[in-house]
């Protein structure tokens, strides 16, 4: 019974933080939704959320990391992107984790730009690289987060039906 409530309560919590993640860079979010789901399939040993839905939750998983990888770097590459200019969108990425919601918007923008200004010493390329990049990665971002809404209300839908 206690060992059955714990459970739960750690699976809960993996859904919302992973949806947290979908946000956050440094949190792994559609894995740890995949991973809070499976948790409360396996707690009641399938009965209420079946094998079927844990699967299209993992597909969808697998899904949302591709376009989150691809998002990204096919905006930093379409505009020219050096290697400087990725290095530095993921150091810009990582300083963004701990200035906030301001820093997590526009620090990979910011870093880009500086990894490309390094690299090339062109003001107006950097900045377009760095736009680019940004612009990627909110838009991984955005289906990111449609899909982790997708993998919950899959998972109440198991739930109740």
């Amino acid at each position: 019974m206690w060992l059955s409530i714990i459970l739960w309560i750690v699976a809960v919590l993996l859904i919302i933080v992973g949806l947290a993640g979908t946000i956050i860079p440094a949190l792994p979010g559609l894995p740890m939704i995949f991973f809070g789901a499976w948790l409360a399939g396996y707690i009641d040993d399938y009965q209420k959320i079946g094998v079927t839905p844990i699967v299209i939750i993992g597909v969808l998983t697998v899904i949302g990391l591709i376009i989150d990888w691809v998002g990204q770097s096919l905006g930093a590459k379409k505009a020219g992107a050096t290697k400087l200019g990725i290095i530095g969108s993921m150091i810009g990425t990582f300083v963004g984790i701990f200035t906030g919601l301001w820093g997590l918007l526009f620090m990979p923008l910011i870093g880009a730009a500086i990894g490309e200004f390094i690299d090339h010493q062109d003001m107006i390329r950097s900045g377009k690289v760095g736009v680019a990049t940004w612009i990627g990665m909110i838009i991984g971002t955005v289906v990111k987060l449609g899909l982790a809404f997708t993998m919950v209300g899959i998972l109440i839908a198991a739930w109740f039906i």
